[in-house]
Order: structure tokens, then C-alpha cells, then sequence
């Protein structure tokens, strides 16, 4: 892939698009304007001010020839979005990481509906961190202990150690109790996501993902679990426990899909990441950083 040739802006990345290798048109405008028939007059607004670029950072003028293959960079114009009340809280920063504890209903990063609304946006335009990266994420209804890199060189280093699960992940969950179910207990199963499908399930087949399960506390019909995620499967953690007839407190994928708006924050979901411990790549020191947050349904 190309180095972008536009700078972030309003903690947002331009958009990279590459262009057809069937299409006939003669311009890089009319196929612009063809993809996007809605946003005509932007799209002119945006050539003319020199916003959009090709691969080598030149600016896309009317009469710039279409080249299959090839690559244009340009900014959209983010969807506008209601700001999530909940704020980020810094738990670490230097020279190489920022940490932060994430809040409940706030995205880790852009996505869908929730662009300028999700932490990395909100970070790098709050801290002027252009280059602010995730090195891992966190569902949008979870919250806890979210780690970033804030420079481009140290980025591979520490992404490296969650893609190498050699960062030890401890969440903390409220879900149902049953008395029947022995714990510890470690839970191996093979979770897939179908493209097009928001659940994860369960399937046959050679497992993919591994969770160990601890009971903390007992107080009548809930309990306090300690999950422990050998593997980073979409929504595991939720998927494991649902899958055990004790699923999370105010989940609304599982076990069925309900039909919660997008700005109701009245039940949060019950699942924290509580802290991340790995050995530095560059100083060697073994780090924990910890969640300042409780959980509600425990309180």
C-alpha cells in the first residue's frame, strides 16, 4: 500500500480509494463523481481546493486522466453525530504508548455510525496525536483498558505482541450464576462471524478460541467473573458466556439480538478489561496497566 500523502485532519484519516481496473472512464472526477452521485457539489468544492490527491500526493484536477489500479486520497465529510456523554480517562503516556480507561458505548475506533465519535478520533484531535494508532481494540460496549502507540515507529513493536498473544488480557464480568457449573473451567470452541451478520457463533470444528472462566463473588442470582482470553475472537468473551446459560449482564447480542437505540446508555453492557500485562519490546520491563472503572451491576 501507499504512504497517505494527506495528513490526519480533525483526527480523522482521508479516505483511500483505488481506482477500478473496468472502468472506462476518462477522469479521475467522473469516476469520482459516478461513485459518489450524492456528493457532487462537495466533490467539486473539494478538486478545486486541491483536497483530493493521487498516490504520488498530486493534486486531482478536471482534466487528471483515469489510471486503473491506481490510487486517490481525498477527505470525506464525517456523518454528524451526537456526542456520546461518557469521557476517556488517561491512565499512562509517554514517549512510545498512550493508555487510556474506555468508557462504556464509546467506539475504540472509527466505524459505521461512530467516526469522529470514537476514542482514537477524540484522542488524537484532544491531544494533537496525528499519528496516534490503536495497537489493539475494544468492543464499543465494553469498557477498560485500551492501549494506543502514539509514534509510527514504535507502532509494529507493541501491535506485534497482541497479534503473538503475548499480552496477558484479564477482563471482569457480571453474569448470571449457576451452581452447577464448576469453576475454574477453561471453554475452547470455534467462534465465526458471517460477513453481513453482527453475532459471532459457536460451530463445529477444530477450536479458534479459548477463555478461562473464575468465579470472584456470589450475591444471589449474579456473580462476578474473572475471564481470562488465551485467543481474541470477535465478541468471545460474550459468545463463552452465553454459550455456559449464564450470559452478561445488559448484552443485547446474546443469547438473542434485541433491538436497543443506538443512544440508550441505560444498561451498559457488564464486561470491563479490567488490565493488559506484557513485557516492554523496548525496555523489557513487565508493564500492567489497570482499570480505574467499576462495574455498575455490581454496586
Amino acid at each position: 500500500m501507499p504512504a497517505i500523502p494527506l495528513p490526519v485532519r480533525n483526527g480523522l484519516n482521508p479516505t483511500r480509494l483505488r481506482l477500478p481496473g473496468d472502468g472506462g472512464w476518462p477522469t479521475v472526477l467522473e469516476y469520482l463523481l459516478a461513485r459518489f452521485p450524492d456528493d457532487t457539489a462537495r466533490l467539486l468544492e473539494k478538486v478545486s481546493a486541491a483536497e483530493v490527491v493521487d498516490g504520488e500526493g498530486r493534486p486531482v484536477t478536471a482534466t487528471t486522466a483515469y489510471r486503473p489500479h491506481t490510487f486517490v486520497f481525498l477527505y470525506r465529510d464525517p456523518p454528524t453525530e451526537a456526542r456520546v456523554p461518557f469521557e476517556v480517562e488517561l491512565l499512562h503516556r509517554d514517549e512510545n504508548l498512550l493508555v487510556v480507561d474506555k468508557p462504556h458505548f464509546l467506539a475504540s475506533t472509527p466505524r459505521g455510525r461512530y467516526v469522529a465519535e470514537s476514542a482514537l478520533v477524540r484522542l488524537r484531535r484532544d491531544l494533537d496525536l496525528p499519528e496516534l494508532t490503536p495497537a489493539h481494540r475494544l468492543d464499543r460496549v465494553t469498557a477498560g483498558v485500551l492501549v494506543f502507540t502514539v509514534r509510527p515507529q514504535a507502532r509494529g513493536a507493541y501491535q506485534s505482541l497482541f497479534d503473538q498473544r503475548r499480552v496477558r488480557k484479564e477482563y471482569e464480568a457480571i453474569a448470571g450464576y449457576d451452581p452447577s457449573i464448576t469453576l475454574p473451567l477453561t471453554i475452547s470452541s470455534r467462534i465465526i462471524k458471517q460477513r453481513g451478520t453482527i453475532q459471532a457463533e459457536e460451530v463445529p470444528g477444530e477450536p479458534n478460541a479459548e477463555t478461562r472462566v473464575e468465579l470472584l463473588e456470589v450475591r444471589g442470582e449474579r456473580a462476578r467473573y474473572r475471564l481470562l482470553p488465551h485467543t481474541g475472537k470477535m465478541h468471545q468473551l460474550r459468545v463463552h458466556l452465553s454459550s455456559l446459560g449464564i450470559p452478561i449482564v445488559g448484552d443485547d447480542f446474546y443469547p438473542r439480538l434485541l433491538d436497543v437505540a443506538p443512544d440508550d446508555y441505560s444498561n451498559p453492557l457488564q464486561l470491563l478489561a479490567r488490565s493488559l500485562t506484557f513485557e516492554d519490546p523496548y525496555s523489557g520491563e513487565s508493564r500492567t496497566f489497570t482499570s480505574r472503572r467499576r462495574l455498575t451491576g455490581w454496586h
